[in-house]
C-alpha cells in the first residue's frame, strides 16, 4: 500500500468556480467568529481522550454523533456520554458538546419529549440501516417513525439524515440520488414542518435540491465536509488504494465536487461546515476492509480555508463556518475570534490515541494556513 503522506493534491484539484481568479496572496491572515462544527464523530473511551481536544482548539461547539456501540437511542445515555465528553476538554478550553439521539424503528415519541426538556439534546440522527460505520441499528422504514417525526416537529427538533438509499441493487455512486427522490423528496411532504440537515451532501444534484426547494427559513440545511470540498473520487486511487480518502458518502466526480465548493462559497445560509471527522485506528483504515471516515478535527479550518482561498471567497468562510449553522439551530453566534495565518507547516504523519495510531487525511503534507493558538 501506498505511504499515508503520498500528494494526491495534483490529480484530483482544479478550478472549482467559474469566475475565481488566483488566490489572493497579499493576505496573510484570515480572522473569524469562532466556528462550530456540525457534524462530529468523537467516539468514547481512549479514541475520545485522543481526539476531543482537536476539536476543542479549533470550535466552540459540535454536533456530536450518537453511532456508538451500542448507540445512543434515549436521553440518559446521551446525558451520560455527555459528562465523559465534557470529562476530556482540555483544561482552559470553553467547547460544548451539542448531543444527538440515533433514531431506531421503535425511538417513541416520549424521548423526543424528554430530549427537548433536557436542554442538551439538540437533534435526532437518521442512519438508514448498514448505511456506514455503526448504523446497524438505524431505520428500516420511515414510516414506522411517523409518530415520532411528527413529535419531532411540534418540538422543533432537527433531523439529521445520513442521505444515502442502501438497497444492495443502487449503484454506491447514486445512492444520494435516489434517497433524495425516494427518502426526502416524501419526508419533507409528509411532515413539512420538520426541521431538516442533509449532511455531508456530495452531489451536484444534493446541492441544487437543498438550494432551491420550497421551504420555510430555518428548515432546510446541509453540511459539507472538507474532502468534498477538496478532493473528488480520484483522490482514492492516486496511485494506488487510499484508504485515508475512503468515507462514506464516497467522494464523488469533479463536477460534483465543484458543485459543493460552488454552494459552500454562494453565502446561502442553508450551507454550514460540518467536518464528519470519523477518526479511526490505522489498522482499522489500513486493512482488506478498511473503515470509512477521514479524520479532520486537528487541521479542520485550515482544509475549509484552503477550499475557499481556492476560488478567492475567503470572505464567505466566517458565514459559513461560524453564522449559518448557528443560525439554523437557533443558537447565538459566538463572540470569540479566530485567526489562521498564511504560513506553511507540515501535518503529523500520525496522531497518538493511547499508544495506538490515527492517520489524518493528507498526513505528512505541507498545509497553506494555520490556526494560531491563542495560548
Amino acid at each position: 500500500m501506498t505511504s499515508a503522506s503520498q500528494n494526491p493534491s495534483s490529480a484530483t484539484h482544479s478550478d472549482a468556480h467559474p469566475s475565481a481568479d488566483a488566490s489572493p496572496a497579499a493576505l496573510s491572515t484570515l480572522t473569524l467568529a469562532r466556528p462550530d462544527d456540525w457534524h462530529l464523530h468523537v467516539r468514547d473511551g481512549a479514541m475520545l481522550d485522543a481526539v476531543l481536544p482537536h476539536t476543542a482548539r479549533q470550535f466552540a461547539r459540535a454536533i456530536i454523533m450518537p453511532n456508538l456501540r451500542p448507540p445512543v437511542t434515549t436521553t440518559a445515555q446521551a446525558l451520560a456520554y455527555r459528562e465523559r465528553i465534557v470529562a476530556a476538554i482540555p483544561a482552559g478550553r470553553r467547547f460544548a458538546p451539542l448531543m444527538t439521539l440515533y433514531l431506531t424503528d421503535n425511538t417513541p415519541p416520549e424521548e423526543i419529549r424528554r430530549a427537548r426538556d433536557s436542554g442538551q439534546v439538540q437533534a435526532v440522527k437518521l442512519y438508514p440501516a448498514g448505511a456506514t460505520t455503526n448504523s446497524d441499528a438505524g431505520v428500516t422504514d420511515l414510516a414506522k417513525c411517523a409518530r415520532t417525526l411528527d413529535a419531532m416537529q411540534e418540538a422543533g427538533m432537527p433531523l439529521l439524515l445520513h442521505g444515502e438509499a442502501t438497497d444492495p441493487a443502487i449503484d454506491l455512486f447514486d445512492r444520494e440520488n435516489v434517497f433524495i427522490e425516494q427518502v426526502l423528496i416524501p419526508l419533507r411532504a409528509r411532515h413539512p414542518g420538520l426541521k431538516i440537515v442533509f449532511e455531508h451532501i456530495t452531489t451536484r444534484q444534493a446541492a441544487e435540491y437543498v438550494r432551491d426547494a420550497d421551504a420555510a427559513p430555518g428548515t432546510l440545511g446541509a453540511t459539507i465536509t472538507p474532502q468534498h470540498l477538496l478532493f473528488n473520487r480520484n483522490a482514492i486511487f492516486a496511485g494506488g488504494v487510499r484508504p485515508h480518502y475512503y468515507c462514506l458518502p464516497v467522494l464523488k466526480r469533479e463536477s460534483h465536487r465543484v458543485a459543493l465548493v460552488e454552494a459552500a462559497t454562494s453565502g446561502n445560509p442553508r450551507f454550514f461546515l460540518g467536518t464528519d471527522s470519523a477518526p479511526h485506528l490505522q489498522g482499522l483504515k489500513e486493512n482488506a476492509c478498511g473503515c470509512a471516515g477521514c479524520f479532520t478535527a486537528p487541521h479542520a479550518l485550515e482544509l475549509y480555508a484552503e477550499a475557499f482561498d481556492k476560488v478567492n471567497a475567503l470572505d464567505r468562510l466566517e458565514g459559513f463556518a461560524s453564522f449559518h449553522g448557528a443560525d439554523f439551530y437557533g443558537l447565538p453566534r459566538n463572540t470569540e475570534r479566530v485567526t489562521l495565518r498564511r504560513e506553511p507547516w507540515t501535518l503529523p504523519e500520525v496522531f497518538d490515541a493511547a499508544g495506538q495510531a490515527v492517520v489524518p487525511l493528507r498526513a505528512g503534507e505541507t498545509l497553506q494556513w494555520r490556526l494560531v493558538d491563542p495560548d
